[in-house]
Order: structure tokens, then C-alpha cells, then sequence
């Protein structure tokens, strides 16, 4: 009887904790019950049930892209199959996706505890990738619950997203008691954000072993800046497409939230502070200047690969309209300074999949009639490999920008890294494939993409979950492997 369930044969293993541009060496990786058991060159071959020829290409640790919306647009159950499969392309073993009450999503309101476990139910048995839920905390109830969320459910990470109050999900504002199905006597404001943050602490400091995993993160613009220039935009009339979105929403709005952010940070007492998505040079240099104002509290910066890849210039159409906006050529190399500078915590998608019917309004050319977001999972990997190697970043760095960061701050104790007795999670990647993006290649139901004919270097031939073989050949292949993961123990 075989040894071992799953050997893949002759890869070059990039690992995180390995000196920066170290050669990777050619070898062996071996699993059994869903984890790695050894990692050396020329195992026995004849003792596993399955081998799998690496083909000398460089394995990653699983992606863990800690930023998705799985049924933002889409039915929750649908979408966590199509998506988690689009995921599967990209090198993605594990998403973290945001929800929330409210519309979209599952469009209601009410109490955690009777909405939370539906969420659950709807991806239960649908998702190729292993998959957890950021929640954010509406109204004063949800502050109240998450204690129970922490140890009932092991979610351990929270958000709020700044501008929603006073300001429309897609540009306009809209009826925001409608949008936020929150108690009439309730607001969503600065004072909530300022309970939610404490509501956080108050559980880091009675649920003390899952303390250094509970974290808070900010989605950060500021709705009063963007409500004034997008009526300054819309008046003056000159600009158009991913351009305008971007002047409606301008970068010192990303600033000044950041700013406001971080001071609540310091005022409640919450040191796990994770800046999502900063998409422009002033969103970084606020997020760096709180860093050193505030040293006491520990700072995470996200960037997410479209901002990296794409600009207003350079995505194809207002397909590309995203919160925060795509950015003019100079943020995307500012982002880019920042990410080889070591600045950047990690790299995620912002993967929200919108079907074209949906995505745009009835006049095509009008990014204000757009809904926002797009998928991206696809291209998370191929992208950094190659435009990261490229620019002189490292493997070792793309491997922990991807996967190491993102578990450890998260408490995904068992992901981020290829060693013996985590989670067989790894993607093999060939560095020297050239080829184009179309969106109809995508396992994901969006039928457009803003990198359509973008021409990649890198690409993603296998993905491995717990070490079930996802992704071969171009194609997700078997049944759905996937699993909920409780957090932080």
C-alpha cells in the first residue's frame, strides 16, 4: 500500500521565510490528508498513489487573496462556485470575502446571528478554494456580536466602509437608510466607527487567545469630499470615463480618511489596524505618516493588482470602475515604489464579480451609471510574477505579499507558506509563459474584463487545495474541495 497520497515531483519551491531573489532548488513535495509531510529532492516515486510531474516550474504557496465580495452582484451560492473556480486560475487556494447586511449581497438586515449562518449555508458545498468572511459591524447590535461571532464562527476580522453614511455605492448618493437597512434611530457615522473599533478591542482584550488575529480594516474615502467633486466633475463636463471617476473620488479623499482612521485607532485603544486598497501615492503617504505618528499601533497596508496593472488610460473601458477609482499612470508607479520599498503588507483582487447586464447602465458610455467593481482573481499571481519580477521584485517577496502576510494577520495558522505540516496549498507557476487576457477564457461569469489584451509573462498551470487538484490542463477539474475556515486558534 502506498505511503503517500500525493507526490508532485521536481518543483522549485518558493518559499517566504528564503533570502530575497535565493535560487529556488529543485524538488519533491509529498502529502497525505490534505497536508504537507516532506519536502526534499528524488522521493520514491513508487510509493504515492498519485504523482504529478512539476515539470521544473516554481511553486507558490496557495494564494491567500485576502479581499474578495463573493455575491455582491451574484447570487451568494452561484457566485461562490463560479468565482472560487476563476480563483482557482489565478493561484488562489484560499479567499477571504467581505459581507455585510444590507442591499446586495443578501439584501436584509438584522441581527448576525440569524444572518450570518445563512451566509454560511449559501456557500456550504459550493466553493473549489477554502474560503472565510470578513463581517462588518452596520449598526450598534452587530458591535454587540462579535464576540459570539469570534468563537461561535472564528471570524476574526472586521470592517467599515468610511464613505457609506453619505455617499452612494456607485458615485450619486442614494437613500442611504434604504441601502444600510439600519434602525431609523441609528447612523451610520464617525461615532460608529469610533464603537466598532472599541466594540474590537473590548473582544482582543476578553478573547485573548484570538487577540493577535482580531483586526479591523477600513475601507477609506471620505463621502463629503467625493459628494462635492463629483458634482464638480459632472458640472464641468470635460472629462469622461475612468478619468472622471477618478476626479470624482480624488486621491486626498483616501488622505484625509486614513488620517481620521488612524487618530480613532489611537483614541480607542486598537492596535490591528489592516488600510485597504490605497490606490494612490497620497492614500500611501497618509497611511505611512500615521505609521510614524502612531507607532503603537500596527498598521497594515493593502494594494490590490488592478491598481497595479491598469490605469484610467490603459483598462479596457469604464468596465474598469472600481472604489477606489483606477488612477492616473503616476499612483500606479507610486504604488509600485512602494511595493519594492517593502511598504506594502499584501496584495489582494478586490475580486467582485458583475455580469455585464448589471455592470453597466443605459448609456454604456457613462461611468456614473456603472456599478462598481470588477473580477481580478484571475490575474493575482501571473500578474505580480510578472510584472513584479520585472520591476526587480523578489519570488520570495511575491510569496509573502500573497500568501505568508495575509495568514498570519488574518489566523490562517495552516496557509501561507510550502512546509512540512501546513496545508498542501501551493500553485505551480511557468515564468516564462507568454500570453493574452481574455475575458473569455475566465472561469468567472463576468463577461468583460479591464485587462482585456493585456499581455502576461507568467501564468498559473496548476492549483493545489489541502492537496486536492483543483486547476490542470486550462481547466478547474472534480467536484468542489472546498471548506469554511474558523480563524485565529
Amino acid at each position: 500500500m502506498a505511503t503517500t497520497e500525493l507526490l508532485v515531483t521536481d518543483v522549485r519551491v518558493v518559499r517566504p521565510d528564503d533570502p530575497d531573489n535565493a535560487r529556488p532548488e529543485l524538488t519533491d513535495i509529498a502529502v497525505n490528508d490534505g497536508r504537507i509531510v516532506r519536502i526534499a529532492p528524488g522521493l520514491p516515486r513508487d510509493d504515492a498513489a498519485s504523482v504529478v510531474d512539476g515539470r521544473g516550474l516554481l511553486a507558490f504557496p496557495g494564494v491567500v487573496d485576502a479581499h474578495q465580495h463573493w455575491g455582491i452582484y451574484n447570487e451568494l451560492a452561484t457566485d461562490t462556485g463560479t468565482e472560487s473556480r476563476a480563483s482557482a486560475q489565478g493561484g488562489v487556494t484560499t479567499a477571504l470575502t467581505y459581507m455585510r447586511t444590507g442591499q446586495y449581497y443578501l439584501n436584509k438586515g438584522g441581527s448576525y446571528r440569524e444572518f450570518f449562518p445563512e451566509v454560511l449555508s449559501a456557500a456550504q458545498g459550493n466553493a473549489y478554494i477554502d474560503y472565510a468572511f470578513h463581517l462588518a459591524p452596520m449598526m450598534a447590535q452587530h458591535i454587540e456580536e462579535i464576540p459570539y461571532l469570534v468563537e461561535e464562527h472564528g471570524v476574526t476580522s472586521f470592517k467599515i466602509f468610511m464613505f457609506y453614511g453619505s455617499h452612494g455605492l456607485h458615485g450619486r448618493s442614494a437613500s442611504q437608510s434604504d441601502f444600510l437597512m439600519i434602525p431609523p434611530d441609528e447612523r451610520y457615522d464617525l461615532a460608529h466607527f469610533e464603537f466598532v473599533m472599541r466594540g474590537v478591542q473590548k473582544a482582543r482584550e476578553v478573547l485573548t487567545e484570538y487577540a493577535p488575529y482580531l483586526s479591523l480594516s477600513l475601507h477609506c474615502e471620505t463621502a463629503e469630499i467625493m459628494t462635492a467633486y463629483t458634482k464638480l466633475v459632472e458640472q464641468d463636463g470635460s472629462l469622461s470615463g475612468l478619468r472622471a471617476y477618478s476626479a470624482s473620488r480624488p486621491p486626498h479623499s483616501e488622505g484625509l480618511a486614513v488620517t481620521i482612521a488612524s487618530y480613532l485607532a489611537h483614541e480607542t485603544g486598537l492596535p490591528n489596524i489592516n488600510l485597504l486598497h490605497l490606490s494612490s501615492e497620497k492614500a500611501l503617504d497618509a497611511a505611512l505618516r500615521m505609521a510614524k505618528t502612531f507607532p503603537h499601533v500596527d498598521f497594515r497596508r493593502e494594494v490590490t493588482v488592478g491598481h497595479l496593472l491598469a490605469d484610467v488610460d490603459t483598462a479596457s473601458g469604464i468596465g474598469g470602475k472600481v472604489n477606489p477609482p483606477l488612477r492616473e499612470r503616476e499612483d500606479v508607479e507610486a504604488l509600485w515604489r512602494h511595493v519594492l520599498a517593502g511598504e506594502v503588507d499584501w496584495i489582494v483582487s478586490d475580486h467582485a464579480c458583475c455580469r455585464d447586464e448589471l455592470k453597466f447602465g443605459s448609456d454604456r458610455d457613462d461611468v456614473f451609471l456603472a456599478k462598481s467593481g470588477f473580477g481580478g482573481a484571475e490575474y493575482l499571481l501571473p500578474g505580480l510574477v510578472g510584472e513584479g519580477v520585472k520591476r526587480g521584485l523578489s519570488l520570495q517577496k511575491i510569496a509573502k505579499l500573497t500568501s505568508w502576510n495575509p495568514a498570519q494577520r488574518y489566523g490562517l495558522l495552516g496557509k501561507g507558506t510550502i512546509a512540512e505540516g501546513y496545508d498542501a496549498d501551493f500553485a505551480l507557476v511557468d515564468p516564462d509563459a507568454s500570453w493574452t487576457v481574455r475575458a473569455a477564457d475566465s472561469e468567472s461569469t463576468q463577461e468583460y474584463t479591464p485587462f482585456e489584451g493585456f499581455a502576461m509573462s507568467a501564468k498559473v498551470t496548476d492549483t493545489f487545495v489541502r492537496g486536492n487538484h483543483v486547476y490542470a490542463d486550462g481547466k478547474v477539474q472534480g467536484d468542489p474541495v472546498g471548506k469554511y475556515l474558523h480563524r485565529g486558534r
